[in-house]
């Protein structure tokens, strides 16, 4: 014969447990994907396939505003790889000096002078990431902003977790209570 009389409180138990155990779940996940990702994207050896770009005649404008290189639109260049090499104006066929226009770390072509350069033939060089590393790059922003979507609904989960708590609590207590209204014994 099944005692049942000491089995009380384990449903509760049981619920109080499953949920610890889905957090900590949840939480250990989280870290072990942190981990491989910030090792997949620490590692040297996703820099071993890149390339150096030449670009020759690229038309632009180095104007007093700025001028984004078609290669820094790719979003597959390395950070502060981008050199002019030469600036010519493309309707006059003369060469303009290197020292008019700076390129920015993300290839943002600027004029450092007052003088605007219309319809100008841009030649420029840069390293381009290898393709490990444009997947590494993009599993990392994916990885963030998955993170980022999860953590808003974690307290919303918490919530859900702490009502159902509360109504696991509160049958029990009403089944405690049909028990001693009948006289069926004690809590």
């Amino acid at each position: 014969m099944l005692d049942t009389e000491n089995k009380r409180g384990q449903v509760s138990a049981g619920l109080i447990t499953g949920l610890v155990f889905g957090v900590a779940s949840l939480v250990i996940g989280v870290i072990i994907a942190f981990v491989i990702v910030s090792t997949l994207t620490g590692a040297n050896l996703l820099t071993i396939g890149r390339t150096t770009q030449t670009i020759t005649n690229e038309t632009g404008w180095v104007n007093g505003t700025t001028y984004t290189l078609d290669g820094a639109t790719e979003g597959k260049w390395v950070s502060g790889s981008f050199s002019i090499t030469g600036l010519v104006n493309n309707t006059g066929n003369e060469t303009i000096p290197l020292t008019n226009a700076t390129v920015s770390s993300s290839g943002v072509v600027v004029n450092t002078t007052a003088q605007t350069f219309e319809d100008i033939l841009i030649s420029y060089t840069y390293t381009q990431k290898s393709s490990e590393e444009v997947s590494a790059d993009s599993l990392s922003t994916n990885f963030t902003s998955g993170v980022d979507n999860v953590s808003v609904k974690i307290p919303t989960v918490l919530l859900v977790a702490a009502i159902v708590l509360i109504l696991g609590v509160l049958v029990l207590l009403v089944g405690a209570w049909q028990r001693m209204r009948i006289g069926g014994g004690s809590i």
